[in-house]
Formats: C-alpha cells, structure tokens, sequence
C-alpha cells in the first residue's frame, strides 16, 4: 500500500481504522501501533501472543486494515521513522510547546496517508457541480465550517454557512438534490452535525463529509468521505491536531476547486482580493 511509505503513514491509517476493527482485531492494531518499527522483528505467533489471540485472527486484522497480510504490514512497518518520545522538559511552557507541535506535525504527515487524490477528487467535483453548498460544523469544527466557507465562497461558490445548529438543520432540510452538504466534525459523532448530513440525505442532496474516523454516524450518510485524521489522542491536543489536519484538506480542496473552475475562480479571486484590500490599512 503506496500510502504507508509515507512517514507516519502506517499510524494514521490504523488510528483512523481503529473503530472498524474487532475486539480481537483491535488489540493486534494496537500492537503494531506499540511496536511500530520494531514489528519488522515478531512473527505473526510473536503479534498473536501479545495481542492475545490466534495468528489467524493477526491475518484478519491486516486483511481488514487492507493488507494482503502480515508480511505486507510488516515491510510497512519497516519503512516508518522511529515515534519522537513526549517532551519530558520539566518546564510546563516549554513541555507543552515541544507535545502541540510534535502532534502537529503527526497530524500532517498522516494526512497524505488517510485522504487520497482520488478522494479529494471526488469531492471537488461535487461542489463544483453544486448550485449551492452548505458547510456545517459546531465546537471547534465550527471554526473549521467558516474557514471553510470563506474559501469556498472566494472561489465563486454559492456557500451558506449557518452557526446556529437549528439553522444549519433547517438550511440542510430545504437542498436540493443539485446542491450539496459538507460536514466537517472531528468525532463524526457530533449530534447537530449528523443530524444536519442526515436530513441532507433525506433530501437527496450528496454529502461531503470531512472527519478524523473512518467509520462514524457522520460517514454513515457520507456521499464523499475525506478522513483527515490518525493521530495519537494525547489529552487536549488532540483537537488542536485536528484542526490543523482538517484546515490542510480544506486547503487541497480549494487547490482542487480552482483548477475545476479555471477562469470563473480565478475571476471571483480577484474580487476577493479587491474586497479584502479595501479592509485594509
């Protein structure tokens, strides 16, 4: 699997994996998440001892994770760069600093591994073929819904944006199916946010869901499923590292849109850029 060579890659696509497994296909995940380079030296029996099941089911674990087997997510293994261990700074600035960027940079690198052009793709598509799209996001994905809107609406795109939850749902029940909806939470559990993708659906309209987990509510009524995501969930940085993994597929989407758009995105750029100067010193 190409996307593995990718640094940090093997994690991210287990983490973002995790709830599809098992229980016994779980615990061979986090196995290999544990040993990470290291794996290159167990055997399928060494995995199967430590995870507490059969060989058999390590097999399963990496036929569902979408390796042909062990020996293949062994030479995965193999490929992924040593894990940098927690700051142990005694300095709490200095401490926190040193674990938010580290899990940044996580973030990042597993993005290339969760979300692949086809996929991004996909999703331009859709909303370049859009009459009008609606971005919804509450807590902190909420920021990431404006963001999100902003850049779409820069792009010419016809985008509603509503932060009260009530809203979004309402604006979700009246799409049409020539319309889309593009959901972004972290958890892909977020009840307002679900709800919103849902009705949606329920309407016929494609939806585009941008999540950290594969499998969620939120991709349950996924058209399009961008899974941005796969990085260790270190208390409260979790949904820093999110954010930021979230923000950089928003980006690729513009990027995306625009070559779609040509002439029209780059014509309503300018306007953007025109409006944007006059609201400045």
């Amino acid at each position: 699997m190409e996307i593995h060579s990718v640094k940090g890659g093997l994690a991210a696509h287990i983490r973002a994996h995790l709830s599809e497994l098992r229980d016994t296909e779980a615990r061979v995940a986090q196995v290999v998440l544990d040993k990470g380079a290291e794996l290159v030296h167990l055997s399928v029996s060494d995995v199967a001892t430590l995870a507490g099941t059969a060989p058999s089911s390590v097999v399963r674990a990496c036929q569902r994770l979408g390796f042909r087997g062990y020996q293949e997510l062994k030479i995965a293994a193999a490929r992924q760069a040593p894990a940098p261990e927690p700051s142990r700074d005694q300095d709490p600035a200095a401490r926190a600093l040193t674990d938010t960027v580290r899990a940044a940079r996580e973030a990042l690198d597993g993005v290339a591994a969760t979300v692949s052009p086809d996929q991004l793709r996909a999703a331009a598509r859709m909303v370049d073929a859009a009459d009008r799209v609606l971005v919804v996001g509450a807590g902190l994905s909420g920021a990431v819904a404006l963001d999100t809107a902003y850049r779409l609406r820069a792009l010419g795109c016809a985008v509603d944006a509503p932060a009260d939850p009530l809203t979004a749902q309402l604006a979700a029940a009246q799409l049409t199916p020539a319309d889309v909806c593009l959901a972004i939470s972290h958890t892909g559990a977020t009840r307002s946010t679900v709800d919103a993708a849902r009705r949606a659906r329920q309407a016929g309209t494609p939806v585009v869901a941008l999540t950290s987990y594969a499998c969620s509510p939120l991709t349950e009524s996924s058209t399009c499923t961008l899974v941005a995501g796969g990085q260790d969930l270190v208390f409260g940085l979790e949904t820093v590292a999110s954010r930021l993994a979230h923000l950089t597929v928003v980006d690729a989407l513009a990027l995306t849109l625009l070559g779609l758009r040509g002439e029209t995105a780059e014509a309503a750029l300018r306007l953007a850029a025109d409006v944007t100067v006059d609201h400045s010193y």
